[in-house]
């Protein structure tokens, strides 16, 4: 319980770092840096998912799965940021950004578990 917490608070520490160096480079007024924590979440819970398929180690599930990209991603940011955008009329942007992030999210976790299995095989 104790590591799953710490490993939460890496994990929105690493978020914190990440976006801001996405939107720091980026200069854009869609918020680019929640796609790519949430797409790199996606492609790493898959890749977890994928490995421990057969295996019966649940401790490092809960670390790094729940504790670690649980704190890294961020659904309640990602819709926030959305409803801004529509709030500030921005309808397209909106609308791009919430399902890009759906579409970027379940192709980035498919691509994780299937590059996982492999490496749990191997």
């Amino acid at each position: 319980m104790i590591l799953v917490a710490l490993a939460g608070g890496l994990g929105a520490a690493m978020r914190f770092l990440v976006d801001g160096a996405v939107q720091r480079r980026t200069r854009s007024a869609t918020p680019l840096g929640t796609l790519v924590v949430n797409t790199t979440a996606c492609l790493l819970i898959g890749m977890l998912a994928g490995w421990v398929t057969g295996r019966a180690d649940s401790a490092a599930v809960g670390v790094i799965g729940v504790g670690f990209l649980g704190g890294y991603s961020t659904f309640s940011t990602a819709s926030v940021e959305a409803a801004r955008l529509l709030l500030a009329g921005r309808v397209g942007r909106a609308v791009s950004h919430a399902v890009g992030m759906l579409l970027l999210g379940l192709a980035a976790g498919g691509i994780g578990m299937v590059l996982g299995s492999r490496l749990g095989t191997g």
